[in-house]
């Protein structure tokens, strides 16, 4: 499936332009597809469809154009987190800079509605529009907190954020989509169980990012903490950090990524792994693991094909445990 959605994108995306300028912005928007990836949103859109009687040639352009979808908004997100690594390599940016890297994620954005406005199946366009503004929502609330330097926040601060930008795009959008690419009315009930699969994935991320291995996770580590990113490790600390410890973190956060020193997060690290707060996360993970695979359970017991129903479940069951 990973080639067919790669194969798919490679020929879609135009290759060679006289211009060299033109050939470069070529070059730029082949980049981060080209650096591979899981592409497991992708992946189980073309796998609900086929659970539910579609076939693999209705959804791979839809399939294709979530991973585009993926890719431009991998782009902007490095650009306003100022990442240092996408899939082990250099940020887009960090290599040509913001400017050319803003264009090329705004050109594969395009060629995104090209796929889905091409694939005409009903109510594609519908359900990529309203993915496309919760993500856009759930990114501005995380962005807002980091801007404006907000860590007054709840669990369920957290949850919503992560609902609106990595769980609709994540499970939601690829079990509509897949459904619809199969000419069926989405489940009612996907909504729910995806909400629930996604946070537990994200804070597998959030858990990875500060522990995982770097040849594995693809991210550099503990680049969370350089962004000042508000993740529920980080929420449930703070209200058991002492007040000195507190102060410290906070001064930390308050500093633009370059100018925190390695010291400083190597000791916040150490706090956070010390504290209980990681094993907290995995906790809260859990519970939202197993709530989310009992009601996509019954969603999957409606598909006319059971033995790929099982393989998604066990692909779900896997990304909800992923200690890397």
């Amino acid at each position: 499936m990973r080639n067919l959605i790669a194969d798919f994108i490679d020929h879609l995306l135009p290759r060679t332009h006289a211009r060299p300028e033109i050939q470069h912005l070529y070059d730029l928007m082949r980049d981060y597809p080209q650096r591979g990836g899981k592409m497991l949103r992708s992946q189980l859109l073309l796998m609900v469809s086929e659970a539910f009687g579609g076939s693999v040639s209705q959804a791979l352009p839809l399939a294709a154009a979530l991973e585009l979808f993926q890719n431009w908004v991998l782009i902007h997100d490095d650009i306003e987190d100022d990442s240092e690594d996408r899939r082990g390599i250099p940020a887009l940016h960090r290599l040509h800079g913001v400017p050319l890297a803003l264009n090329a994620g705004d050109a594969l954005h395009i060629y995104m509605w090209q796929v889905v406005h091409q694939a005409g199946v009903q109510g594609a366009f519908e359900e990529f529009l309203d993915t496309i503004h919760r993500t856009a929502e759930g990114q501005h609330v995380d962005l807002s907190w980091v801007t404006h330097n907000t860590w007054d926040l709840k669990e369920a601060d957290y949850l919503q954020m992560v609902h609106l930008k990595t769980a609709h795009y994540t499970v939601v959008a690829p079990f509509r989509l897949g459904m619809l690419a199969a000419g069926l009315q989405p489940d009612p009930e996907i909504e729910a169980a995806g909400l629930k699969l996604g946070a537990a994935f994200q804070i597998r991320d959030d858990v990875l990012n500060l522990i995982g291995d770097p040849a594995d996770y693809g991210k550099e580590i503990a680049g969370d903490l350089l962004e000042g990113k508000r993740t529920l490790v980080l929420l449930h600390w703070l209200g058991l950090a002492t007040p000195e410890q507190k102060n410290t973190f906070l001064q930390v956060m308050t500093l633009p990524r370059e100018q925190k020193k390695t010291e400083d997060i190597q000791q916040i690290l150490g706090w956070l792994q010390e504290s209980g707060s990681i094993q907290y996360a995995q906790t809260i993970a859990d519970e939202e693991a197993r709530a989310g695979l009992a009601l996509i359970r019954k969603v999957l017991s409606r598909a006319p094909q059971q033995q790929v129903a099982e393989q998604i479940l066990t692909l779900l069951e896997q990304l909800a445990t992923r200690t890397s």
